[in-house]
């Protein structure tokens, strides 16, 4: 991972990455919906494709799963340029 991108085993969309950052800052799928301005139902979809996509089996393998591969920075730890950051 260092120095550069790393290629990801999958191919995820922008507001899944919106979803997995929000989900590795704490959010629950209820707050996740309120920021995003969607139902939580559609939370819920996307973080299961996720989940799929990625083969993981809950939230905080998700975010493990995001660590190694660069996908999110925690803390300014594994610090990696997001898509369309919430803020």
């Amino acid at each position: 991972m260092a120095g550069g991108k790393s290629e990801t085993p999958v191919s995820l969309s922008d507001r899944e990455l919106q979803i997995i950052d929000l989900v590795a800052a704490g959010l629950t799928n209820q707050e996740i919906a309120g920021k995003l301005e969607i139902s939580k139902r559609t939370v819920d979809n996307h973080i299961s494709n996720i989940l799929t996509k990625t083969e993981t089996e809950n939230r905080v393998a998700l975010v493990r799963w995001a660590l190694q591969w660069g996908k999110v920075c925690l803390n300014d730890v594994n610090c990696c340029t997001l898509p369309n950051q919430i803020e």
